[in-house]
């Protein structure tokens, strides 16, 4: 059984890292549920069990934990490889840490190469495109008053026109600078402050499928997967229907865009939730969290702008405005959520991921 006198170590379990208390006989003390995550078994079973018992490890490894045993040594390693009694093997960054806890005498953490290296990329994509927004967000404050400029002046020239021929051309830049303001009004709108009460996201979901359906009424199917069992999401509702408005009607729209296979082809769009236990999203680790998929079979993502797809102004299809994506990711992460994207021919599933409780 675990040791209860190892309460010292209870906020080991907000840490996204797997943490491993051991004794002066490498003997697992206790282990936080990121650790027990990965070791995939739990600390009633590892409790009291030698390290090496419950996973095979480099004779490296071995020494540094003699060596902070025996002197104290810290030990820091890179790409270390064990195996769990299952057989699968792991590959991780580790750090051996001394410690006088009662009981205690080695604190051993472990990171997943493939966690930590997503937990980077994302950290990476979250600061990169909060400067791309920045920049944008200039631009269209540089961009609006000219236009304002630029309407009036086509305005007062049409007034002035003898010939009512001559004013098919003053019409044409007057609608022009409208839709150009309206496009710097939208890359300017998600900046608003949120707004955020308990929610049901099954609402919303159903929201956003009336919308769906009575846009494209006989172009697709739109299906529902849904955990009823989950709690209230805290969030702002406007912003949480246009994020996932957005995303579904990107999807409607790539299906029936695409060329007619003569087969009959019927489009569908799946609307699905699910909860995610101990999930770690932009570096905090919830104990539950909301999994929202949306999934559809169109022709998937283009290739070429799959990494660029949450820009600002990069679309796949010609005539759109490229912001659809980039407002979902701006309001999703305002949730403290991440989104994140799986596309191929036939299957593209955009999953977003929003806490469901104090971290």
């Amino acid at each position: 059984m675990p040791d209860k006198s190892f309460h010292a170590f209870s906020g080991l379990e907000l840490l996204s890292s797997a943490v491993l208390v051991l004794d002066e006989h490498l003997a697992i003390r206790h282990l936080n549920l990121a650790a027990e995550n990965l070791l995939a078994t739990s600390i009633k079973v590892l409790a009291g069990k030698p390290l090496s018992s419950v996973v095979a490890y480099s004779h490296i490894l071995q020494t540094a934990l003699d060596n902070a045993l025996g002197h104290d040594w810290n030990y820091t390693g890179q790409n270390i490889e064990l195996r769990r009694d299952d057989g699968e093997v792991l590959h991780v960054n580790c750090t051996v840490s001394p410690t006088e806890a009662p009981g205690a005498r080695l604190l051993v953490e472990l990171w997943p190469i493939e966690q930590q290296l997503k937990a980077t990329r994302e950290e990476r994509l979250i600061e990169q495109q909060q400067a791309n927004r920045e920049l944008i967000r200039n631009l269209a404050h540089e961009i609006k008053n000219p236009l304002g400029g630029i309407r009036g002046a086509a305005q007062l020239l049409e007034h002035e026109l003898n010939n009512p021929d001559l004013r098919e051309y003053t019409q044409v830049i007057i609608k022009e600078a409208d839709r150009l303001q309206d496009l710097m009004q939208r890359l300017l709108s998600p900046h608003r402050l949120m707004q955020p009460a308990p929610v049901n996201i099954h609402e919303i979901l159903e929201r956003v499928r009336s919308l769906l359906t009575a846009e494209f009424p006989q172009a697709l199917k739109v299906l529902r997967d849904y955990d009823t069992s989950l709690p209230d999401l805290v969030g702002d509702r406007e912003q949480l229907i246009q994020a996932i408005l957005n995303i579904a009607r990107n999807a409607a729209q790539a299906i029936i865009d695409q060329p007619d296979d003569g087969v009959g082809f019927s489009g569908q769009i799946t609307l699905r939730t699910r909860a995610a236990r101990q999930v770690t999203l932009v570096k905090r680790r919830y104990r539950l969290a909301l999994e929202l998929q949306i999934i559809d079979n169109g022709p998937g993502i283009p290739e070429d702008i799959r990494e660029r797809m949450f820009y600002p102004l990069v679309s796949g299809r010609e005539g759109g405005s490229g912001l659809g994506l980039t407002l979902a990711q701006s309001f999703v992460q305002q949730h403290q959520g991440t989104i994140e994207c799986e596309s191929r021919p036939g299957y593209t599933c955009f999953t977003i991921r929003m806490p469901l409780g104090k971290a």
